[in-house]
């Protein structure tokens, strides 16, 4: 069978500057990045107006499982599906980190016959948007010791300071250095940690900013340390605002790339969901709603992450309204979340399917949570059987969820087809009411326990002392009306990755509390859940090479 990159390769692409005179950007806004890339320029966005009628659409995940789920081939395939049944529809999608690329996860395309491309590309420098991102960040980190080097004017406790270093890369060894050694020529030693640049704050920024403008008055706000009174210290105290915007200028401006059937895609920016707001950014999805009709997105995850976080803190902070959610599952996932090992999964068992169906279940009513009509899209494979798709149907009719079930991984939009005349459906009826979950005075610990009742279907949180000591500093300081961001395990409700289904009854522990003040939330962590990832024992970085004609090969 061919491999996603195979068939990528086969497809002809056309020239950037057609695809962004289907989108309706003219030859003068686009800059090119090669044949196959570009992005748009700010001057052209600033003249544009949202289009009145125009529908946004979230794809999000059940919680994921090792037989995979495929959130963004859908939200792909549906995108297609929509241009071909005659709507003007734009794609907007996060762009990869090359630590799941070089790590387990692998890329973040699409697969079969339903991927942005140049898929290659797109999974490993792109445009640089990443590499000015960790830019960004560590000159931030560098001014700041500095700072201390030269003197310490502003009196920064070193013990307080928050800004971390960050690599796109997993690196578990880097989760607690020791800068400064080698006497004081290299400055006052101290402990520093790194963040993956996905889950570093200058990401969330960058993803969270409505201009240029929002993006500089963003990265002023943020606390990137403590005075020795107490009082925060920002990248303004320092001078770094001007310098880190200019890293970021250009990758500011949304990337266009084009589906293999030609659709126009936006692919910008990247927080991970488990561990960041796991969206891609305002300027993308905005910019997609000023030129299309159909603007289809993916958060990342599951709804009770990605899903939770789009619409409890980006559509909060960005004004946006979703007109409906599709949530993804397979036949194969579910029965994991049944308890079937992967090795069995070929095995048709309807029995496993509508156990397992109790995740699938709790996803589709934490997007009605908010008010959201829900449509649930079954990625197929080969293998899923009648029965399993009737023992499916019965699960779910209690709810009143409507299934489609969909082939756009082998048959590109045709397979999506009855999944778009769904989504067409389902805006067309607008019966979306858009409200966020919580309110933005409830203090941060009942938003935290909302999270847990309301979406993951537990009981309560857990405080750890430190951070309910860190809870009440927070909110006497003021930033107790900001949402809130969880980092947890994706695999699970709970903090327990190894309890798949839909547990109930469960304490959530939640062990610390940060202020992402530039970005707007406030960040829980709860259980064990690191902002460093690991390399598993056999990294997908083993099968990546390149071949004697110059071609990558390896990426998924």
């Amino acid at each position: 069978m061919a491999s996603d990159l195979d068939i990528a390769r086969a497809a002809t692409l056309r020239p950037i500057g057609d695809i962004a005179i289907t989108a309706g950007i003219p030859a003068d806004a686009l800059i090119p990045y090669g044949r196959y890339k570009g992005k748009v320029d700010f001057g052209f966005i600033e003249t544009l107006e949202p289009r009145p009628n125009g529908a946004l659409v979230l794809v999000v995940g059940i919680s994921p499982t090792p037989a995979g789920e495929g959130k963004t081939t859908t939200t792909i395939g549906l995108g297609d599906a929509l241009r071909a049944a005659g709507q003007r529809t734009m794609i907007a999608l996060r762009e990869p980190s090359l630590g799941p690329c070089f790590g387990q996860k692998g890329g973040a395309t699409g697969g079969g016959h339903a991927q942005v491309a140049p898929m290659d590309e797109i999974n490993l420098h792109f445009t640089g948007d990443f590499h000015a991102i960790t830019s960004a960040n560590n000159l931030l980190a560098a001014l700041l010791d500095n700072h201390l080097y030269w003197g310490n004017a502003l009196g920064v406790d070193p013990r307080k300071i928050s800004v971390q270093r960050a690599i796109d890369m997993n690196d578990r060894s880097l989760r607690e250095t020791v800068l400064g050694l080698g006497h004081g020529a290299n400055g006052a030693a101290r402990e520093q940690k790194f963040d993956i640049t996905v889950a570093s704050e200058v990401m969330a920024v960058f993803c969270l900013a409505k201009n240029l403008a929002d993006l500089q008055t963003r990265l002023a706000r943020m606390v990137i340390a403590e005075r020795r009174d107490g009082s925060p210290v920002t990248p303004a105290d320092i001078n770094a605002v001007g310098a880190m915007t200019a890293l970021l200028r250009d990758a500011l401006q949304p990337n266009l790339v084009q589906t293999l059937e030609g659709t126009p895609a936006l692919v910008h920016g990247g927080p991970f969901a488990n561990i960041a707001h796991g969206c891609n950014s305002v300027m993308a999805t905005t910019t997609a709603l000023k030129l299309a009709d159909f603007v289809v997105t993916e958060a990342g995850f599951g709804a009770d992450l990605g899903g939770e976080k789009f619409l409890d803190i980006k559509c909060r902070q960005a004004g946006l309204a979703p007109s409906c959610a599709v949530v993804v599952a397979t036949m194969r996932a579910l029965k994991m979340h049944a308890g079937v090992a992967k090795a069995d999964l070929g095995t048709p068992n309807p029995a496993a399917v509508a156990e397992g169906a109790s995740n699938l279940r709790r996803h589709v009513a934490a997007m009605r949570a908010f008010g959201l009509p829900v449509i649930v899209a079954i990625n197929g494979f080969l293998g899923d059987t009648e029965a399993e798709r009737a023992a499916l149907r019965t699960a779910l009719d209690a709810d009143e969820i409507t299934a489609v079930f969909c082939t756009h991984w082998a048959d590109g939009s045709a397979g999506a087809a009855e999944l778009a005349k769904a989504v067409i459906a389902a805006t067309e009826a607008k019966s979306a009411r858009y409200a966020p979950l919580y309110p933005d005075d409830m203090p941060i610990a009942d938003k935290l326990r909302t999270l847990v009742q309301k979406i993951y279907g537990g009981d309560d949180i857990d405080l750890a002392p430190k951070a309910a000591r860190q809870i009440a500093r927070l909110e006497a300081r003021g930033y107790g009306n900001l949402p809130v961001c969880m980092a947890k395990t994706q695999y699970s409700f709970t903090a327990d990755p190894t309890r798949r289904g839909a547990p109930s009854g469960f304490t959530l522990p939640i062990r610390e509390i940060k202020l992402s003040a530039g970005a707007g939330f406030i960040v829980a962590l709860a259980g064990d859940i690191l902002t460093m990832p690991g390399l598993p024992r056999v990294p997908a970085a083993d099968s990546i090479g390149v071949n004697a004609d110059g071609e990558i090969f390896g990426i998924f």
